[in-house]
């Protein structure tokens, strides 16, 4: 039964004609709203991740639930469906339980706060906000256990339920909630601050309806969504063909010794309508990196990244949702059987916008953008903290890493960059004030980014000096298959973790792993991967490789990728250069369109000697009938 709006004022909103400037200011008032309500989070929350990271993400929707502003997309209507209550004034909606709300937050970590406003009697907007908590329980400090096999080892799991009823807050539910958490200081400034920021939108709302008038503001709110439906429309029916184009890329492993994994989006235009279906994708994993798909989130990342190649003055809102179907095959990687485990969801997150560029620059090369840095790489850090003869304290680090920007149309890729464009770093002071450790080295790696015209972003070298006994978790992707070049770029370097033990010894450390052990003094370099390249390499001015050269961005050995030869202070020769440039593009063949690196046998076949760790074996899937569908 689908959830019950209590209203005391029947009368329905009157639509009104907007006139431009009207709506313009409606408008702006919802985008500063929406950077408010980051603005409150930062301020109040207590977590690196949320306080210092930004790892949340806001949303103002209409009475029917779609999203104006935001950044997902809505997942109002999922949650509405499967709500069986009442919602009223001074109603508050708690959430963490991904399959409560048909994926709209893919694990458990990510707490939702939903508001309903009411004016007057009568809904008018919601207002929402989720946010990564650092630990909610469950086996792992973090509560993203690589290892396990089903939801009920990542932590608690709250469904939909009221955490304010009618104005009163429901304490005894939050007392119980944060018995379950390693940090329950953290998590309750954390979840403080994101109902504070769901108030102040909420504020701001209703100041905009008194302001204007309800029926106004309304009206303007679906002007808003008729007005994106009308681009979006136009945008498709422009760059998206009516025959079919696929596009496939891969999960490297799950952790547990097995990969690759693909994923496969077929895309197509029916009249108005665009179609995506991910038929191909394997089955779901028995680990902990199935990503439970929303379909409206997919099409949220659709509309945004097609705006943003396109026309990023649009407003992106939920309303072209009509005009996108999106189908996912039952228990597949990305729409998993429960009780499957969701916590390691971040890399099949990350890899849908390199899958997308793929699907969406097929037929516009000129448009197409590289693999980036398709992922959220986290670190964890924990033990016991007893330095200068304090009382023995319980720390806990979750990190997250940033990497290489593909290398795109107008230019290279940025270095060391976020995911997420929202997204910040820690600040080196801030960990080492906080948590037993000294940073070492901060740096880009030389040469990770993939050759081309314009160069693909670097990663990130971050060497961390551990002060205290602890256990380490590593999750990241992107060290067994490389982030892929384009239009004759060269792919991406792939990940690497190093760590360098106190006692001179060196290991090699998966990408995905936990409960590792550190003892004072280790060193642990963490090294993110690189985008791929953009254009033909040898077309790149040598003149700028040597000034990268000098800049650390680029070796001398590294040039030769570019067909440039230098020293290592970048002194370019001339003579040497023209001549291996006219070598190499006698040698190489037709530049191609997408630059994968080997395939996967050959890559497994020089895994272990390029990489030290020993190759992913393919997967064994469980499900007879979706295995064989596969093949």
């Amino acid at each position: 039964m689908p959830a019950q709006i209590v209203e005391t004022n029947s009368a329905p909103f009157k639509n009104i004609d907007i006139d431009p400037v009207t709506l313009d200011i409606i408008e702006n008032a919802l985008r500063n709203a929406r950077i408010e309500m980051d603005a409150t989070l930062v301020r109040t929350a207590m977590s690196p991740g949320i306080r210092e990271q930004g790892d949340a993400f806001p949303l103002i929707a209409d009475p029917s639930g779609k999203m104006i502003v935001g950044q997902f997309g809505s997942f109002i209507d999922g949650f509405l469906r499967g709500f069986d209550g009442t919602l009223e004034n001074g109603d508050m909606i708690f959430l963490s339980d991904p399959y409560s709300c048909e994926g709209a937050i893919s694990h458990s970590n990510d707490w939702l706060v939903l508001l309903p406003v009411f004016k007057d009697g009568r809904l008018i907007a919601y207002t929402a906000m989720f946010g990564h908590q650092s630990d909610i329980g469950g086996s792992v400090p973090g509560s993203m256990p690589i290892g396990a096999s089903s939801i009920f080892e990542e932590g608690v799991r709250i469904p939909p339920v009221k955490i304010w009823k009618k104005g009163e807050y429901n304490d005894d539910l939050m007392k119980l909630v944060m018995h379950q958490t390693r940090k329950p200081d953290w998590c309750q400034a954390d979840l403080n601050a994101l109902i504070a920021s769901c108030r102040v939108a909420a504020r701001r709302v209703i100041e905009m309806a008194e302001r204007f008038g309800d029926d106004v503001y309304v009206s303007a709110t679906q002007e808003l969504l008729a007005r994106n439906h009308r681009a979006m429309k136009a945008l498709i029916s422009q760059a998206i063909p009516t025959n079919k184009a696929s596009f496939e890329d891969y999960l490297c492993d799950d952790g547990k010794g097995y990969g690759p994994y693909k994923i496969k989006c077929t895309m197509w235009r029916e009249g108005e309508k665009v179609i995506l279906d991910f038929d191909g994708t394997d089955p779901q994993s028995a680990a902990s990196i199935n990503f439970y798909l929303n379909e409206n989130m997919f099409k949220m990342f659709f509309g945004i990244y097609m705006i943003m190649v396109f026309d990023p003055q649009i407003l992106f809102n939920d309303g072209f949702y009509d005009l996108i179907e999106v189908r996912i095959p039952e228990g597949s990687l990305l729409k998993p059987e429960f009780p499957a485990a969701l916590s390691g969801r971040t890399h099949a997150l990350g890899r849908i916008f390199d899958i997308l560029g793929g699907l969406l620059g097929q037929g516009t090369p000129e448009f197409l953008n590289a693999a980036g840095f398709s992922s959220s790489p986290h670190l964890f850090y924990s033990g016991w903290d007893q330095r200068d003869g304090k009382q023995r304290e319980w720390f806990q680090l979750f990190q997250i890493g940033f990497g290489g920007i593909p290398g795109r149309p107008l230019g290279d890729g940025p270095d060391g960059h976020s995911l997420w464009p929202g997204f910040t770093n820690v600040p080196n002071e801030f960990l080492e004030r906080y948590f037993p450790l000294r940073i070492e080295r901060y740096s880009t790696e030389p040469d990770s980014g993939g050759a081309g015209l314009h160069r693909g972003g670097n990663g990130i070298h971050m060497t961390y000096r551990f002060l205290a006994d602890g256990e380490i978790a590593v999750h990241d992707d992107r060290w067994f298959v490389p982030p892929w070049g384009v239009n004759g770029g060269h792919p991406g370097m792939r990940a690497r973790k190093v760590l360098e033990r106190a006692d001179g010894t060196t290991e090699i450390v998966g990408n995905k792993v936990e409960d590792v052990p550190v003892k004072e003094g280790d060193l642990l370099h963490f090294i993110t991967w690189g985008g791929g390249g953009w254009g033909d390499p040898l077309e790149r001015d040598p003149e700028l490789i040597g000034l990268e050269i000098r800049q650390g961005l680029v070796t001398s050995e590294g040039a030769k990728a570019y067909g440039v030869v230098a020293d290592s202070e970048g002194v370019i020769d001339a003579a040497r250069t023209d001549a291996l440039r006219t070598e190499m593009r006698s040698e190489r063949g037709e530049l191609p369109l997408f630059d994968y690196g080997p395939g996967i046998d050959q890559l497994r076949a020089s895994c272990e000697e390029e990489t030290g760790l020993p190759a992913p074996i393919q997967p064994v899937w469980h499900h007879r009938e979706m295995a064989e569908a596969a093949e």
